[in-house]
């Protein structure tokens, strides 16, 4: 909107030399008059011509504003007229809805009175009806069991039993479906039926069962070469394996009433056992001898249940399993697949055998929990019993194991303190060994790229029994706890390489010493392989979930354990890099005070008066360099012997860039050059100090790279000296503040010198002793 200043200015308009003032609260029909014609007109009078067009225009405009206007007040009156009488005729609809509404409300409540006597006498009928359904249902039920056991008798008498067997199988799922009714009495009815009749028919057909397996020689207790579980008399063999298969698939029936009807024998809940259904009825008939025979001899005062020989019974159930394994799979397995059944006979087998040791693991922990040598080696017995399960039999972890025995908490954390407390001893063992830094390979170069020395080797070997010791424990967070009790060993090995390590601190270069630091290496380098294993992640995983949970880290920290750019060992390797490094860098500082020691004589070389190189028939090594370098071969041989090849390299580049920067500063910087003596320094360096180092890179002058440019810029000619003088001078007159200018910049490396400054290459240039008289 404009502002009121803008309409004052505004509200006067010249017409001619008269001025019309607009009334601004008011329509003023002269202001837009005039303002109209000063539009149109104008001061050019030659535009009235236009006049008759404008005033023909004008009435045009006028004569249809007037017939708009007659056309609205014609049509209003006519809408408002309409509008009113359709109101009318709504308000007379609704009266006569209203009226209607009344007399039907009337009407119904009268009809629900008289009705109500009725709906009284008919909600009791209903409830009679209804109930007389149930009695009718309740008798159909009992009806249909009666039936059906009517039926099964039938079959029994006309010696029938597969026909028996499923109409009990269909029973037992008349009485699964029924569980849902509150009719108790029903229920107990039913049960019992199927009870009667159960036990009748698994009692028959158990009988005739376990005399086909004796036609069999079952059990099979001989080793399997020995076995002629397939030779029965010729004659008779095929009627004897067509009754093994009718009697299993008649088993196989009862198995829904033997569900309903047998409790399984369950652990307790603390040993946490995965869910698993009941061993199917044919092979608990089979397993009922080994089961007798397990409890025989390992169960009360026999000589063959003590608490010393664990691998007794899982020696002789691993002997079981593998005895039966071929008929199970040769004979059985057809059998089930035959019959559509999804189990494995083999697996079927040894679960239940299984079971028989989780409950006699559970029932003898107790009684050697304390004591650490019968302890130890029932888990040594067990982890034995459990790889050959795995690995030989095709046993499956989602299935119970002994592992869930051992998992069991104060099992557990007995296992856990035992388990260090022997770490620890032999730790203490292979530490005081009289081979402990010696590597068993030292004999063997291809083998001992690493130079590990025995000790470090034998811990490292230690730590990956464990965990091939823990990996198939059932849960991630006890897999996480042993992960920490690795943690806590590898810290406590190396607090004690630090204190064997600092006993050593005044022979850094001596054996005993770099065998430590090879044993450090060595830890570091298994632990960050060991970190890109599967295992390992599958724990960093679980350890991140654990975090999460728990809030116990930073977001930092989480988001590196969940990127994986960290790992389960990381802060173990950072403990172990920084002590590599501390101690790489006490050798490095060992070595160069023993070569500034030997440099002595030549940080002192008369550099200003050594004859020229056209003086000299042969460029010969200072004599003054000689014990410098001397110490430098010397002390490169021994370590290359003594550290292993990665530890080496790190090594000697740390000690080149000491050196390098030493002799810049303390003999190049120090002295002034003639010719000669610029000569002389870099025939000692590029022919002797540079291919000591030769033997572990291609180009050693690129370690060195302030004493190789110190020497270009000392041994320029004349002229390239006095040109390049020119320019850095020039350069730094120019601007002050950017030293770095790009004629400088590229005259530098076009003689080849990246490294130095421009002011280092000045005071290099003042180093030298003859210049020309130039007359500046």
């Amino acid at each position: 909107m404009k502002s009121v200043a803008e309409k004052e200015d505004m509200a006067t308009v010249a017409v001619g030399k008269k001025e019309v003032t607009r009334d601004l609260d008011h329509c003023d029909i002269p202001y837009y008059v005039s303002e109209f014609v000063e539009r149109e007109v104008g001061n050019d009078y030659d535009s009235l011509r236009k006049l008759d067009n404008l005033i023909d225009k004008l009435s045009e405009n006028k004569k249809q504003l007037e017939e708009q206007v007659l056309t609205v007040s014609s049509e209003v009156p006519k809408r408002i007229q309409n509008a009113l009488k359709n109101a009318e005729d709504s308000k007379k609809s609704l009266s006569r809805l209203l009226e209607e509404e009344t007399l039907l409300s009337e009407s119904i409540s009268s009809h629900l009175e008289k009705a109500q006597p009725w709906m009284e006498e008919l909600h009791v009928l209903i409830s009679q009806v209804e109930e007389i359904e149930r009695h009718l249902a309740y008798l159909k039920w009992i009806s249909r069991i009666e039936e059906l056991s009517d039926s099964i008798q039938q079959y029994l008498m006309t010696n029938n039993v597969p026909e028996a067997a499923s109409t009990l199988a269909f029973m037992a799922e008349l009485d699964i479906k029924l569980q849902e009714s509150s009719c108790s009495h029903l229920l107990a009815f039913m049960r019992s039926t199927v009870k009667f009749w159960h036990k009748i028919l698994k009692d028959k057909l158990s009988s005739d069962f376990e005399e086909v397996l004796a036609q069999l020689s079952w059990p099979f207790v001989g080793p399997p070469q020995s076995q002629a579980f397939g030779l029965p008399a010729p004659a008779s063999a095929p009627d004897v394996y067509n009754n093994l298969e009718m009697l299993f698939c008649q088993l196989l029936k009862l198995q829904t009433s033997d569900e309903l009807l047998t409790k399984p024998k369950q652990l307790p809940e603390k040993y946490s056992l995965p869910p698993s259904p009941p061993i199917i009825l044919p092979i608990q008939i089979m397993l009922n001898p080994l089961q007798k025979r397990f409890k025989y001899h390992f169960t009360g005062n026999k000589q063959t249940n003590v608490l010393n020989k664990p691998e007794w019974y899982l020696t002789q159930v691993l002997m079981w399993i593998g005895n039966h394994a071929k008929f199970l799979d040769d004979k059985i397995q057809p059998i089930l697949d035959k019959a559509g059944s999804s189990v494995n006979a083999g697996l079927e087998f040894s679960r239940a055998l299984v079971m028989l040791i989780l409950e006699k693991l559970a029932a003898d922990i107790p009684c050697l929990l304390y004591d650490d040598t019968l302890f130890c080696h029932l888990v040594d017995e067990v982890l034995l019993f459990e790889r050959e399960l795995y690995s030989v039999h095709g046993y499956l972890s989602s299935l119970p194991s002994c592992m869930h025995i051992l998992s069991e908490e104060s099992c557990f954390q007995r296992w856990l303190t035992v388990e260090k407390k022997f770490a620890l001893q032999k730790m203490d063992s292979m530490l005081s060994s009289e081979a402990a830094w010696v590597s068993q390979y030292k004999d063997i170069t291809d083998v001992d790229e690493m130079k590990v020395p025995d000790c470090a080797e034998t811990f490292m070997t230690l730590l990956l029994v464990i965990t091939d010791r823990y990996k198939n424990l059932p849960t991630a967070s006890r897999k996480l706890q042993f992960l920490g009790l690795q943690k806590e060993l590898v810290d406590d090995f190396r607090i004690r390489l630090t204190q064997v390590m600092k006993e050593e601190t005044r022979a850094s270069l001596g054996f005993r010493y770099c065998a430590i630091l090879n044993a450090v290496n060595y830890i570091a380098t298994v632990l960050a392989d060991w970190a890109d294993n599967v295992f390992f992640l599958q724990l960093q995983q679980a350890e991140l979930e654990v975090h999460v949970e728990s809030s116990a880290v930073s977001k930092l920290q989480l988001g590196q354990l969940a990127s994986m750019e960290s790992s389960v060992f990381d802060e173990m390797i950072n403990l172990l890099e920084r002590l590599k490094h501390d101690m790489l860098t006490r050798q490095v500082d060992h070595v160069f005070r023993e070569v500034k020691d030997a440099a002595k004589l030549y940080k002192k070389e008369r550099w200003l008066s050594l004859p020229s190189q056209a003086e000299q028939a042969v460029m010969s090594l200072s004599s003054t360099a000689c014990p410098m370098l001397l110490t430098l071969r010397d002390r490169l041989l021994q370590l290359e012997q003594q550290l292993c090849h990665s530890l080496f390299k790190i090594f000697w580049q740390m000690l080149a860039e000491k050196v390098d920067i030493y002799i810049y500063q303390e003999v190049i910087m120090a002295n002034h050059f003639n010719e000669g003596g610029a000569a002389q320094l870099q025939f000692d360096m590029s022919r002797n100090l540079f291919p000591l180092f030769s033997h572990y890179c291609k180009r050693p002058e690129n370690y060195f790279k302030h004493i190789k440019e110190a020497c270009i810029i000392l041994n320029l000619n004349v002229g390239s000296a006095l040109l390049l003088k020119d320019v850095l001078q020039s350069a730094a007159d120019n601007e002050t503040f950017k030293p770095n200018q790009p004629s400088a910049t590229a005259a530098l490396n076009e003689l080849g010198v990246y490294k130095l400054a421009q002011q280092d290459v000045e005071i290099l240039l003042n180093l030298r002793a003859s210049w020309p008289n130039t007359g500046k």
